[in-house]
């Protein structure tokens, strides 16, 4: 397999871009690439599209020249495509994806079937940014690359705890803060640290909660009445899903906020049992087994049915074939 170097020889311009909504690891393996081609080739010209992410991934090397304008006429020799499963993902940033002259997608994403003209596609991996340190040369790597990276591992791993983290992935890891990565300033105040607003929205979810399946699925809606009373935005709900997750007895949690009229974003989690990212893809979503998620239309009432429906489904399956054994 060629390297990053190889990709972008010959190239004078690249421009690297995330999924919509950008989470941490978006946000870090793609401010991560940009470090690393800015050290490891001066010349290039390298541009970052990303949609306005959270306050607190700011300090990150480059953020300050990411640009939210999708709108810009330019074309590029070569797009990298991070952390997106889909070309839909890509929301309006997709034009620099389908106007460059070479593409490259690296992704950990298991429904990634591929849309670009070089795919690294790893689903084994913790998250992109793992996939990406796995691909630089660790010599030319420099702290403001590796502090990104450590970032995007950090949010996609739940802080080492979910089950996507491996022993590569710590050790990985463990070669980042070789690099002289503060942890716990990056643990601290971009994963645990929550303002007001956001304790008030998780209480919220929290409080709205319920039980179904036995218990052994668990669901939340919040609406944009909700997060206008909490003062907070979309992008201010990390957490609440794997709060819900770590409840006594489940095996799914479902989290569903108001993204528009008639419309839901769903973030499903699983502890064990169910496939969740075969749930998303049903609604056209994706993601992975045990986190994955999609945008629904309907009311919150009837997307809930559907989805305890599908997690039934394979809860059935499962026990039928305990019983079968």
């Amino acid at each position: 397999m060629m390297s990053i170097e190889e990709w972008v020889e010959g190239a004078a311009t690249a421009v690297i871009l995330g999924h919509v909504h950008p989470d941490g690891d978006c946000v870090g393996s793609c401010l991560g690439l940009r470090s690393y081609l800015r050290a490891v080739k001066p010349e290039l010209c390298v541009q970052v599209y990303l949609e306005p992410f959270a306050g607190e991934f700011h300090f990150l090397t480059g953020a300050d020249a990411v640009s939210p304008d999708f709108y810009e006429e330019k074309s590029y020799d070569i797009c990298f495509a991070l952390d997106c499963s889909d070309r839909e993902r890509l929301g309006d940033a997709v034009r620099y994806l389908d106007g460059a002259k070479r593409t490259v997608c690296l992704d950990h994403h298991i429904t990634n079937e591929g849309f670009a003209d070089v795919n690294v596609i790893r689903p084994h991996a913790s998250s992109t940014s793992e996939v990406l340190a796995e691909l630089m040369e660790p010599g030319k790597m420099d702290r403001a690359t590796a502090e990104c990276l450590y970032l995007g591992i950090v949010h996609d791993t739940g802080v080492f705890k979910h089950s996507n983290t491996s022993e590569k992935t710590m050790r990985i890891a463990g070669a980042l803060l070789a690099k002289g990565v503060s942890s716990s300033h990056i643990i601290d105040d971009t994963f645990y640290r929550k303002t007001f607003g956001q304790n008030r929205i998780l209480g919220c979810a929290l409080l709205a909660a319920e039980l179904r399946l036995d218990g052994r699925l668990i669901a939340s809606c919040v609406t944009g009445k909700d997060l206008e009373r909490c003062g907070v935005t979309n992008r201010n709900l990390d957490g609440i899903i794997d709060q819900l997750r770590v409840t006594e007895g489940v095996e799914v949690a479902v989290f569903l906020y108001e993204a528009g009229p008639g419309e839901y974003k769903v973030s499903l989690r699983s502890n064990d049992l169910v496939d969740v990212s075969r749930i998303a893809r049903s609604f056209g979503g994706g993601g992975h087994v045990k986190a994955a998620g999609c945008t629904v239309a309907g009311t919150c009432g009837d997307i809930l049915e559907r989805i305890t429906a599908l997690a039934a489904e394979q809860l059935g399956q499962q026990e039928d074939g305990a019983a079968a054994h």
